[in-house]
This record gives structure tokens, C-alpha cells and sequence, in this order.
């Protein structure tokens, strides 16, 4: 089974606890917070992952880090779980899948826009909306500057790709005279 399949599983089961018992934004940040302490240190990565450390140590340094971090008290059963069943090196995909599942359960979507030149909060605010009227969805809106596109724009909604840059546009026409040449 892969990582992301077993870490799917964990946090479709995550999500379902947590929206009975506690926070799932929290919940989110918690998992972030812990995440973030286990990748940003080697040396507690080594141990948590290390096939030689015993299981109880794990524990034991988990439930150390959850009640530290003070996490809400399903993380730290899931990080108890982890620990015990040696899958701790699931965690960053766990936390990426936890926020795509999250972000569906709260009918949002994420999207990213690319313009040439950095766009107005009055631009992106009617930009985000009009992505929202369109996706039936609340949308959260990443906004990237590129100067290469030369002008336009470029957005991104999961898979699909809308790209009205000049840049593409010009290259079409490229295409099309060289076509007919």
C-alpha cells in the first residue's frame, strides 16, 4: 500500500472524529505545528523513523512533543497510533491530505492566479469571486507575480488550468502561421 493511500486513511479518519469532537481549522494548525517540529529537526526525525528505535520510545516522544505542542486531543491519539504502529514518516502527506479533505468538507477549493504584474485587492477580490460563481465553491485564491507571461493572466483550480496570458496567445499564433506557412 503507498504512503498516500495509508495516509489518506488515517486522515479520512482524522476528519471524522474532529468534526464530532473538536476543531478541524485547529486540528489543521496542530498537525502543521507537529509537522513542521519532526521535519524541521534531524535529529528527532532520525529517532521517530529509525526502524531501531523501539516502539515505546516513540511513544513516549510523541506524546512528549503532543502534550508540549498541546495539540487537540485527537492529534495526539493519532500521533500515539502512528508512533505505535512505526508509520510516523506519514505524516507531511497525512497533513496534505487532511487539508484537501478539510478544505472539501468545507466546500472550499484552492486556486492560483499568475499575472504579469501584481493585481489590485479590488482585482483579485472580483477575480475570487467570479472563481466562486464558476466552481459553485468558496474559493481561496493564491496570487503569484511573473513577468514572463507579459501580460494576462493564469489560473489554477485543481487540475485545470484557464492560462489567457499573452504569452500563450502569442504562442498559439505562432503556431497557427507556422502551420500555414
Amino acid at each position: 500500500m503507498s504512503a498516500r493511500t495509508s495516509a489518506t486513511r488515517y486522515a479520512k479518519a482524522l476528519l471524522d472524529v474532529v468534526v464530532k469532537e473538536s476543531d478541524p481549522a485547529q486540528v489543521e494548525r496542530d498537525l502543521t505545528t507537529i509537522v513542521s517540529a519532526t521535519t524541521g529537526h534531524d535529529e528527532l526525525r532520525r529517532v521517530i523513523t529509525s526502524p531501531s528505535t523501539p516502539h515505546s520510545a516513540r511513544v513516549s516522544v510523541m506524546q512528549a512533543l503532543a502534550e508540549r505542542a498541546q495539540v487537540q486531543r485527537p492529534v495526539a491519539r493519532l500521533l500515539t497510533l502512528l508512533a505505535e504502529r512505526g508509520r510516523l514518516e506519514l505524516l507531511p502527506v497525512l497533513l496534505d491530505v487532511y487539508r484537501e479533505r478539510l478544505l472539501a468538507h468545507n466546500n472550499e477549493v484552492r486556486a492560483a492566479v499568475t499575472s504579469a504584474t501584481p493585481l489590485t485587492p479590488e482585482t483579485l477580490g472580483a477575480l475570487q469571486a467570479r472563481l466562486s460563481d464558476v466552481t459553485g465553491k468558496k474559493v481561496q485564491l493564491d496570487a503569484t507575480v511573473d513577468p514572463a507571461i507579459i501580460g494576462g493572466v493564469i489560473t489554477r483550480i485543481g487540475g485545470t488550468v484557464h492560462d489567457g496570458s499573452i504569452r500563450n496567445q502569442l504562442a498559439r499564433m505562432h503556431q497557427q502561421l507556422v502551420e500555414n506557412a
